[in-house]
């Protein structure tokens, strides 16, 4: 029993506006207004068909509502291959196991151990929407991605993002180790020769990596950090050292 979102032996009524749903993504997706789900009251047992408040076990039938409840989201779920737990921090449920997860205080989300004083803080980086899809990704049921830079991205986004793209499309940075690319982008270069008119134009670049400013050649494509040899970088200006201006 349940619904495409959640397995579990009840349906919630809104308190909103009073009607009953599967749960709070149906609502969601039927309304046109959020549910709050701390707000929620009563549930209808699916079995019984019995109208009462909230909790795990259904007074009238005794049939277990779910395997997971949650007083405090009004959540219920019943899929065994779920470890939810709740995290008071979060003021939500996250999808477990619980240890293997800890809550970075200054993003204000449960990460993977493995990025425990390993990751880049940014404050309450998750409270925003994917920069790919627009859905507010702190309460979202997809899978979040979060890139060296710190900036997070929903999973799948992340996924065909990158078969297009290496920059993280809120600032820029490089969204994995580029070494390789950048060692072909050497190899490459130095087997091409930029035509004779522009060996006197300079270019004036950012590097979105370092974020330091510099200098180099002119070219139609690539231009490489002195810094710390990234190609992620943007054209400031270009000059010639012959004229004001440069061909472009």
């Amino acid at each position: 029993l349940g619904c495409a979102h959640y397995q579990r032996n009840v349906k919630i009524q809104a308190n909103c506006c009073g009607k009953i749903f599967p749960c709070r993504v149906c609502h969601d997706e039927a309304c046109d207004h959020p549910i709050i789900r701390q707000e929620i009251k009563n549930m209808l047992c699916m079995h019984c068909k019995t109208l009462q408040p909230a909790s795990q076990t259904c007074k009238q039938c005794g049939i277990q509502a779910s395997r997971y409840y949650c007083s405090k989201c009004k959540l219920w779920d019943g899929d065994v291959k779920n470890h939810t737990y709740h995290c008071d921090e979060c003021g939500i449920c996250r999808n477990g196991p619980k240890e293997n997860f800890f809550h970075c205080k200054t993003c204000n989300v449960c990460m993977t151990i493995s990025m425990k004083n390993n990751h880049r803080c940014i404050e309450r980086s998750l409270e925003s929407d994917c920069p790919i899809c627009g859905e507010y990704m702190f309460t979202s049921r997809t899978t979040v991605t979060f890139m060296p830079c710190g900036h997070c991205i929903h999973k799948p986004c992340y996924t065909t993002y990158s078969q297009t793209s290496y920059q993280c499309p809120t600032c820029l940075k490089s969204m994995t180790d580029m070494t390789d690319y950048f060692n072909f982008l050497d190899q490459e270069l130095s087997q091409q020769t930029m035509p004779s008119q522009y060996k006197h134009v300079t270019s004036h670049i950012f590097c979105n990596d370092c974020e330091k400013r510099s200098e180099t050649d002119y070219h139609f494509f690539y231009h490489k950090c002195c810094h710390c040899k990234s190609y992620n970088t943007t054209i400031l200006k270009t000059t010639d050292g012959r004229t004001t201006e440069a061909p472009r």
